[in-house]
């Protein structure tokens, strides 16, 4: 009778705290879209919670701030920088799961480490590089910037899930007559496909989410949706109604994507975590 009572007790402890760090999860974002069906009066004031929602913070972001621009720029950036992250993080660790050279961990943990570099400490250099080469405000830059922090993270990632397949069957393939090459691409890419799934959506959701490589390099013709918010501070204060619904808009889209490919992450975040 006490070890179901203190079961209970746990289980319904483990519960509340649950609810509780979920509330405090979303409850930022709740807010944020509260006052972004308010109108400019009403955002001043945090205490009304019931009111008539209004839309027109978010037709003035779409008609006077050109946000659907924006929004292309931060999906082409996007997709650049993860195709090139996977193609050429696939291949490093490739290199990095079967082969074997000299200070191989070392050079490993170097990559990783690039990883672990402030946006902060290295947007002066790009910036330098970028004013020097004309780079400078394009999508270029930005998809070279990305790249230095998505490719470390494609390599250890795609390193993990091609130690998991087989060796044999890569042996089998160049018995066959395949190439490295091919052997990657036409059998070790598809065995993979679940990690590489995953690691293509940690990719987007960092990229689309960046914020400090596109502030500093961008101006005006390659900006991206998340550095918008900036044009509503002001000397005579700060918009909050449009801020929040520029808000609204760039999470939507990592949101509403994060829903669609759950089940891929995990299949890919515990793909090889059971060997047969």
């Amino acid at each position: 009778m006490c070890s179901s009572r203190s079961k209970l007790i746990k289980r319904s402890t483990v519960g509340i705290a649950i609810t509780l760090i979920s509330i405090a999860a979303v409850f930022p974002l709740f807010w944020m879209l509260l006052v972004s069906l308010k109108t400019r009066v009403l955002t001043y004031d945090p205490s009304i919670w019931l009111f008539k929602p209004t839309l027109e913070n978010y037709v003035t972001v779409f008609r006077e701030r050109q946000l659907v621009r924006f929004m292309r720029n931060s999906g082409i950036v996007v997709i650049a920088t993860t195709t090139l992250s996977l193609v050429l993080g696939s291949m490093a660790a490739y290199g990095f799961a079967r082969f074997s050279f000299r200070r191989k961990e070392d050079l490993a943990f170097w990559i990783l480490s690039l990883r672990m570099l402030p946006p902060m400490a290295t947007v002066i250099p790009f910036f330098v590089l970028a004013r020097f080469t004309g780079l400078l405000d394009t999508h270029l830059i930005l998809v070279l910037a990305y790249m230095t922090f998505n490719i470390p993270f494609s390599i250890w990632m795609m390193r993990g899930f091609f130690e998991e397949i087989p060796r044999e069957i890569e042996e089998a393939a160049l018995v066959d007559g395949c190439s490295h090459w091919q052997v990657l691409v036409r059998v070790l890419l598809p065995l993979a496909l679940p990690g590489l799934t995953a690691t293509a959506i940690f990719c987007v959701i960092q990229s689309w989410n960046e914020f400090a490589f596109a502030l500093f390099l961008t101006g005006v013709n390659a900006r991206t949706l998340p550095t918008t918010v900036t044009f509503f501070l002001s000397v005579t204060g700060v918009i909050w109604g449009e801020m929040a619904a520029v808000g609204v808009v760039t999470a939507l889209p990592v949101l509403v994507f994060a829903a669609l490919v759950q089940r891929y992450m995990v299949r890919g975040l515990s793909f090889g975590a059971i060997k047969g």
